[in-house]
């Protein structure tokens, strides 16, 4: 008579019960992540619909609405801070001398309001189905085909050694804390988001403004890719227009003349 571990019907149980075990180990695994994620997603919405959450909104769409919150609050400040000037202006104990250099202070840090001959830059994007047109250039990457930071800020800075007596980018004046920054496609300039076509309108001399702007290096070579690429470029002289002054803070606390 055989032992009873040697006969097949008890020796076969042990051998299915090693043969199941990795598939009981794997689903448990299943079950158990399948909790964890639940418990992550409830975790995540605490009570609201995590599609529509404001809270969870693109990056994208964050961006616009505080661009647009931060234009209503430079409007609002701009409104109280004409409403302070005109409070002083009632009976502050200065002289008109004082008055006079206050005032000329004012104009000079672009605070106030601007009038003069002016002239305007335009730029923008090429079409995205831009090929080259001149012989020699390479077909165009998604990057040639957009305006740069640097593109910006040479313009900006040529108007500025043009003589340029106020400047304002899109509908906001720049002054001396003012920074021209772009990310991907878009520029943000003091709180706020906006898209090409870009426009800088510059209150001085147009014919030296134009003189500068064909002078400068770096807007050269931003016209090469204007002729073979097709990136917009528009000068326009515009006659007597109005800058507005700059309604926003200023972050500058401490600053040392230019020797």
């Amino acid at each position: 008579m055989s032992n009873s571990a040697d006969s097949p019907g008890t020796g076969s149980t042990p051998e299915r019960a090693r043969r199941f075990r990795p598939v009981r180990i794997l689903t448990a695994a299943v079950f158990a992540l399948a909790g964890l994620i639940f418990f992550t997603s409830f975790n995540t919405a605490k009570g609201t619909n995590i599609r529509t959450d404001s809270s969870l909104l693109k990056l994208s769409d964050l961006i616009h609405e505080r661009s647009r919150e931060n234009g209503e609050l430079d409007e609002t400040n701009g409104t109280l801070r004409q409403d302070i000037e005109a409070l002083a202006e009632r009976d502050d104990g200065s002289t008109k001398a004082e008055d006079d250099k206050l005032a000329a202070l004012e104009e000079r840090a672009g605070t106030q309001k601007l009038k003069g001959d002016s002239l305007t830059v335009t730029l923008n994007d090429a079409p995205p189905d831009a090929t080259a047109k001149l012989p020699g250039y390479p077909e165009p990457q998604p990057d040639f085909l957009v305006i740069h930071q640097q593109d910006l800020q040479a313009v900006v800075n040529a108007l500025w050694q043009g003589g340029a007596k106020g400047i304002k980018v899109m509908d906001q004046r720049l002054i001396s804390t003012s920074a021209v920054r772009c990310v991907g496609n878009t520029l943000i300039l003091q709180g706020r988001v906006y898209s090409p076509p870009y426009k800088i309108t510059a209150v001085g001399d147009p014919g030296k403004l134009q003189r500068t702007l064909a002078a400068s290096p770096a807007i050269q070579n931003y016209m090469v890719y204007v002729n073979v690429y097709g990136l917009g470029w528009k000068v326009e002289e515009n006659g007597p227009v109005t800058l507005p002054g700059y309604s926003g803070t200023v972050d500058l606390h401490h600053a040392k003349p230019v020797e």
